[in-house]
């Protein structure tokens, strides 16, 4: 455990965060979201997203602060995430996160931002405590881990092609719903029939832990080609069938992988996971098989520093100065999660 309180920094992607963290508790958690900036593009711009970063970064570490009621001088540590993730927008936290570890001669933790998203749930009010399977899914990630030590999970599987939040959001796009597509589509899924249409599902089987997304998005084109004119409730109905193409497949594969690996409880982590529809049926399932759902709040599902902070509770520690030579790093590690 990170002794006193300590300040993290996330910005792997378009989310500008920082977070006061003190053992389990998050004293402050502030994100600036850039999702209006990127919605005339339909999507992430890496060199906007980074500029953005730059410019918003130090705002938002003087609110973190704020709302703990701390100063920089008391932080005993500092944390940011290193890898995976856009490497100009990673650049900027880490060469933050180094600055300031520097100057009041403490030390760092670089975190891997997956690792993050399976530690959310170790945070109040959570708590969750091993051994447990976690499914991460997001825009640019989805996979499985069994973690009996926080510090290395085990990856079960993962996509072999499209992250389910990217399928989501193309399927949005598709749909006419815009950028970001998981709050649209999932609106538009509750007024219709998950029922309708018989989206394929990628990688189907009782032992499989991989996922596929490609097919269904490209089953979605199609039937939108097919029906440019479709009302709308037939237009919903699609909405509802689709998405259920998708967070079926996550919340049938978390608890088959519960199941086969005799844990009593799962997480969810990842944007994907604010998904109600997903969490619906996870919270179902687990219910028939006793057992344990650990769902953080929605804002420590998506990208956010406090979830960094918990990682770094179970990454290891660079004494000062050592990391000044430390780097960010756009890419996962092989197995994923670097230790």
């Amino acid at each position: 455990m990170i002794e006193g309180p300590f300040l993290a920094i996330e910005t792997s992607c378009d989310e500008t965060a920082a977070a006061v963290i003190r053992d389990r508790e998050i004293l402050s958690s502030i994100v600036a979201s850039q999702a209006d900036i990127h919605t005339r593009y339909g999507g992430v711009v890496p060199e906007i997203a980074a500029r953005h970063h730059l410019g918003t970064v130090n705002v938002v570490i003087a609110q973190a602060l704020d709302e703990a009621g701390l100063k920089m001088s008391e932080m005993t540590a500092f944390a940011v995430t290193q890898r995976p993730g856009l490497i100009g927008a990673l650049l900027i936290g880490v060469s933050t996160a180094k600055a300031l570890a520097y100057v009041h001669r403490r030390p760092l933790y670089c975190v891997d931002h997956l690792l993050g998203h399976i530690c959310a749930s170790w945070l109040a009010p959570t708590l969750l405590e091993t051994p447990f399977v976690s499914l991460i899914a997001s825009g640019g990630h989805t996979r499985l881990d069994l973690v009996t030590d926080l510090a290395t999970p085990t990856m079960l599987g993962s996509t072999i092609d499209d992250a389910a939040g990217e399928a989501i959001d193309k399927g949005a796009r598709l749909l006419g719903l815009g950028y970001p597509g998981g709050p649209a589509l999932e609106a538009l899924a509750a007024m219709g029939d998950p029922k309708a249409h018989a989206f394929p599902i990628g990688l189907g089987g009782k032992r499989i832990r991989n996922f596929s997304f490609a097919g269904v998005k490209t089953s979605l084109l199609y039937v939108v080609r097919a029906e440019p004119d479709m009302s709308d409730q037939r237009r919903a109905d699609i909405a509802a069938s689709y998405q259920e193409a998708i967070v079926g497949p996550l919340a049938a594969r978390v608890l088959d992988a519960a199941r086969e690996h005799r844990v009593s409880a799962v997480s969810l982590g990842g944007g994907v996971a604010a998904n109600g529809r997903l969490r619906e049926l996870v919270t179902e399932g687990a219910a028939r098989s006793g057992l344990r759902v650990a769902m953080p709040p929605r804002d420590l599902c998506t990208d956010n520093a406090a979830m960094i902070g918990a990682a770094a509770h179970f990454t290891p520690r660079i004494e000062w100065p050592d990391y000044l030579h430390t780097d960010a790093v756009p890419t996962a590690p092989p197995g994923g999660i670097a230790a």
